[in-house]
């Protein structure tokens, strides 16, 4: 059996101090699997408000369809390593401090929206993708704006730490585009822009815009437009320096996805209610999604074909 503890908010605080000391760095270098054998202990990354993929319920717990993933995950890894018992802490993440508390030792796996590119993969590992991501635009259907030009004199609002930040910039550059750029702290906060006329439209991965415009008061009036600015494959995020871990809770992605088990998963978090307040986020899965289950690969974004608004 296993069991999850949430972790006091001013861990946080303490983990980024440690980030900025590099006091974090001898622990990084312990290797995954041999923390988890000698502790019965993994920390898992989540995030407070990124869709359906990874969102907090209240009260220190945390769902999705990642982090349902990541849990079924570590059973296996529980099973297959003879443990008794396997106790998941669950430590919150921000797009700006995931990778850090990752590779410091703070987080053993990141099960959030986080990006497989060619970058990142300096830094970290990533499990195989099981959700390929298009970075989309919200907007009132009021403002009549339908497709990406249309951004043109207006103001866009996006995630710090997201990649939907230099997508936009890059965008505007290319186009000659005069748009005022909105860095979000978070999410939730692209949202409040959006919904407070303040930004005319909020850039961010579809299926974080398709759950926040459910979770709105009128959802009516918002909308999902234009042609995709990326196509982006989102993974599971663990430590480049523990490659048995990564064999490990790789070869558990896999029996989920041999099994169709995946696709039950998806269903569960994307085509019926969810918590806490039992909205349905109605996205069912793309082409792109069904074929990373079909055959599976931590291949990073930039191996990825996409048609540019």
């Amino acid at each position: 059996m296993y069991r999850h503890t949430p972790r006091p908010a001013q861990f946080l605080l303490t983990a980024a101090a440690l980030v900025l000391l590099g006091i974090g760095a001898a622990q990084a270098q312990q290797d995954t699997l041999a923390k988890i054998k000698s502790t019965s202990t993994v920390t898992m990354g989540v995030r407070e408000a990124s869709g359906a993929m990874s969102f907090t319920t209240g009260n220190g717990k945390y769902a999705g369809f990642h982090v349902d993933v990541c849990e079924r995950a570590l059973q296996g890894v529980q099973k297959a390593l003879g443990l008794p018992r396997l106790d998941i802490q669950y430590q919150m993440v921000t797009a700006q401090n995931r990778i850090p508390l990752l590779t410091n030792g703070t987080v053993d796996v990141e099960c959030g929206t986080t990006t497989n590119n060619v970058a990142r993969q300096k830094e970290v590992a990533f499990a195989p993708t099981l959700y390929v991501e298009e970075v989309r635009t919200a907007v009132t259907v009021a403002s009549g704006i339908t497709s990406a030009d249309q951004l043109a004199g207006k103001s866009v609002a996006a995630t710090a730490g997201a990649t939907a930040v230099p997508l936009v910039r890059k965008y505007a550059k290319e186009k000659g585009l005069d748009i005022q750029l909105l860095v979000a702290k978070d999410n939730a906060e692209c949202f409040i822009m959006l919904e407070s006329g303040r930004a005319q439209a909020c850039v961010a991965d579809g299926q974080i815009l398709a759950t926040g415009i459910a979770r709105m008061r009128e959802p009516g009036k918002y909308r999902v437009v234009g042609e995709p600015f990326n196509v982006e494959p989102l993974a599971i995020m663990m430590s480049k320096d523990s490659p048995e871990f990564k064999k490990l809770f790789d070869a558990q992605i896999a029996s989920l996805s041999v099994s169709g088990e995946i696709a039950r998963i998806y269903d569960r978090w994307f085509m019926q209610p969810i918590p806490p307040n039992g909205i349905t986020v109605n996205l069912p899965a793309s082409a792109n999604t069904q074929a990373a289950w079909a055959q599976l690969s931590d291949k990073p974004m930039e191996a990825y074909q996409v048609a540019r608004p």
